[in-house]
């Protein structure tokens, strides 16, 4: 049975990591209310490749 509501599950991943050219990948799952925030999440999580707090985004 299928959960209903406007909670949805996003994936965020580093911005910074990516244009840095380092092997592997800083990804982090969280939900957001889509009824409340629509746009596209953007937080300050911890990369522990590059060992410091960067940007997330989130990615469709």
């Amino acid at each position: 049975m299928a959960k209903k509501g406007n909670r949805v599950q996003v994936i965020l991943e580093c911005t910074e990591h990516k244009e840095s050219g380092l092997s592997g990948m800083s990804r982090y799952i969280t939900t957001k209310n889509r009824k409340n925030t629509t746009t596209r999440l953007e937080l300050k999580k911890y990369n522990p490749v590059m060992r410091k707090y960067t940007v997330h985004k989130e990615i469709k």
